[in-house]
C-alpha cells in the first residue's frame, strides 16, 4: 500500500473585521501592534545613541545620526518595492484572493534580495566615504561613521526582509506576528549592543562599530525566522518550494508602478534631510548642532513618528482592503479616524518636550553646554511640529494604501524640499543662517505637508485607481 501524501499545513485566513466591522475598531486593531512595534523597535536607536554617547562621546552620536540619514536615503529606494507590494496585497486580501497575495509577496521578496545583495551592498560599501564627505560631516564624525555605515550596507538584507514581511503582513491584516518578531529582533539587538558597544568579558569595546554589528546580527537572525514561518503555513501569507526562482515580470511591473513613486518620495525627503544636515554642518557649533539634531529629531521626535508611522500603515491597510472589497466610503473615513488617534499622542509627547527637556536630552549625555541648549531649543519647535507630522502621515497612508503613490511624492517635494531648503537658503544668502532658522524650517515643511495631504485625499481621485488581476496561477 502506497504511503499517504503529506498533508500541507493550512494557511491562515484573512481577518474580515477590517472590511466588515466598525471602522475605528479596524483601524485601532491594525494600529496598536504596529505602534507598539515601532516604539519597541525604536529602542534600538535609543540604546545605540545613549550607549555610544556615554562610552564614546558626542562625535559618536553625530556619526550614528548622519549614517542613518545616508543609509535610509539609499535603502528607501529598495523598500519602495514593498510599498507597491502593500497596495496589491491589501487589494487582493480585501477581495479574498489568497493565491494573488502569496505570489505578490514572493515576487517582492525575490526582487528585494537581488537588489540588496547585488546592488546595494557593494555600491554602499565603496561609496560610503564619498557620502559622508557630501554631507559636510566633521572629520572626527566621519571616522566614527565609516565602519558603522559600511556594516549597515553590507548586512542590509536582514533589515529589508523584516521591512518586507512587516508591510506584507500588515497589508494582509496580520500585525501581531510582526509585533512578536519585532520584539524578538529588538531584544536581540539591545543585548548585542550592550555587549558589543561597551565590551564584556573577552569581547572588546567596539564603540560605534559595535552598534552596527548588533543591528546586523539581529536583523539577519530575524529574517531567517520569517523565512521559516513563510514556508511553515503558519501565516496569512505562504511560500512554497514549488514556487519558481524566475521573475514574474507582470507582477514586478506592478510592484514598481505603485512602488517607485514612494521610493522617489523617500529619496526626496531624505535628500532634504541631508541638505539640512549640510546646513547644520555650516553652523558655528556644527558638531554640537549635529548631535542635537541626531538626538532631538532622529531619536526623541520618533516618540511621535513611531506612532504616526504605525497609524500610516494601519490606514493604508484599511483603506486598501476596503477599496478592494468595493467599499470606498469606508476608505474615505479611515484617514480621519487614524489622525484623531495620532493627534492625542502628539499632544502628550509635545508637552513632555516642553516640560522636561533636560531629562530627555540627559538620556543621551546632552546635559550641558551648547549641545544641550540647541537640543532644548529644537524640542520646543518639534512640540508644535508633531501635530502636523501625525496628520500628514495618516493621510499619506490613506493615499498610498489606495494606490495613489504619486501625490505623496509631489507633496513631499514641495513640503520637505522646496519649503525648508528654500527657507534656509534665503537666510544663508542674506543675514546668515542660525540654528533657530533651521528648526523653524522643519516646522514649516511639516505644516505644508499636512495641509496638502489632507486636501489631496479629500479630492477622492484614488477611487478611480485600479489594480489588475493576476491572470495565471502560481507554478
Amino acid at each position: 500500500m502506497a504511503d499517504a501524501a503529506p498533508i500541507k499545513p493550512q494557511q491562515k485566513k484573512f481577518d474580515r473585521r477590517i472590511i466588515d466591522g466598525p471602522l475605528p475598531a479596524a483601524v485601532w486593531m491594525l494600529a496598536w501592534p504596529t505602534m507598539l512595534q515601532n516604539i519597541i523597535g525604536g529602542l534600538q536607536g535609543v540604546v545605540d545613541h545613549a550607549m555610544v554617547g556615554h562610552y564614546v562621546g558626542l562625535n559618536a552620536n553625530a556619526a550614528i545620526g548622519v549614517s542613518l540619514q545616508l543609509f535610509i536615503l539609499v535603502i528607501v529606494f529598495v523598500a519602495s518595492v514593498f510599498s507597491g507590494m502593500g497596495v496589491m496585497v491589501a487589494r487582493f486580501a480585501g477581495a479574498g484572493d489568497v493565491e494573488a497575495v502569496n505570489r505578490t509577496v514572493y515576487q517582492a521578496f525575490l526582487t528585494a534580495v537581488f537588489i540588496a545583495v547585488g546592488v546595494l551592498a557593494p555600491i554602499g560599501y565603496f561609496s560610503a566615504p564619498w557620502l559622508l564627505s557630501m554631507i559636510n560631516a566633521a572629520p572626527e564624525v566621519q571616522r566614527e561613521a565609516l565602519p558603522y555605515i559600511r556594516t549597515m550596507f553590507v548586512s542590509s538584507i536582514g533589515m529589508l526582509i523584516f521591512f518586507m514581511m512587516s508591510g506584507a503582513l500588515r497589508a494582509a491584516g496580520d500585525v501581531k506576528t510582526t509585533l512578536r518578531m519585532g520584539i524578538a529582533m529588538t531584544s536581540m539587538n539591545i543585548v548585542l549592543n550592550i555587549v558589543l558597544i561597551g565590551g564584556a568579558g573577552p569581547i572588546p569595546a567596539l564603540g560605534t562599530f559595535g552598534a552596527a554589528l548588533g543591528t546586523a546580527i539581529s536583523g539577519i537572525l530575524t529574517a531567517a525566522g520569517f523565512m521559516w514561518l513563510l514556508f511553515s503555513g503558519k501565516l496569512v501569507i505562504r511560500f512554497s518550494r514549488a514556487m519558481a526562482f524566475g521573475p514574474d515580470w507582470a507582477i514586478i511591473r506592478e510592484l514598481f508602478r505603485f512602488g517607485l513613486p514612494t521610493g522617489f518620495q523617500g529619496i526626496a525627503m531624505n535628500l532634504a534631510g541631508l541638505l539640512m544636515l549640510r546646513f547644520i554642518g555650516g553652523l558655528e557649533y556644527s558638531a554640537e548642532a549635529q548631535a542635537a539634531y541626531a538626538v532631538g529629531y532622529t531619536e526623541l521626535f520618533s516618540l511621535i513618528t513611531w506612532t504616526s508611522v504605525g497609524l500610516m500603515g494601519a490606514t493604508a491597510a484599511v483603506a486598501g482592503q476596503n477599496l478592494g472589497a468595493g467599499q470606498p466610503d469606508r476608505t474615505a473615513q479611515s484617514a480621519a479616524v487614524a489622525a484623531r488617534i495620532g493627534l492625542k499622542v502628539a499632544a502628550v509627547v509635545g508637552l513632555a518636550f516642553l516640560l522636561v527637556p533636560r531629562v530627555l536630552l540627559g538620556a543621551f549625555a546632552l546635559t550641558e553646554g551648547v549641545g544641550f541648549e540647541l537640543g532644548r531649543q529644537l524640542l520646543a519647535y518639534l512640540a508644535v511640529s508633531g501635530f502636523f507630522v501625525t496628520v500628514a502621515l495618516t493621510y499619506t497612508g490613506g493615499l498610498q494604501g489606495t494606490g495613489d503613490t504619486k501625490s505623496p511624492l509631489y507633496i513631499s517635494i514641495a513640503s520637505q524640499v522646496i519649503v525648508p531648503v528654500g527657507w534656509c537658503l534665503a537666510f544663508t544668502m542674506t543675514r546668515g543662517l542660525t540654528a533657530p532658522d533651521i528648526w523653524l524650517a522643519i516646522v514649516l515643511g511639516h505644516a505644508t505637508r499636512a495641509a496638502l495631504s489632507v486636501l489631496r485625499f479629500r479630492q477622492g481621485k484614488w477611487r478611480e485607481i485600479k489594480v489588475p488581476a493576476l491572470k495565471t496561477a502560481a507554478p
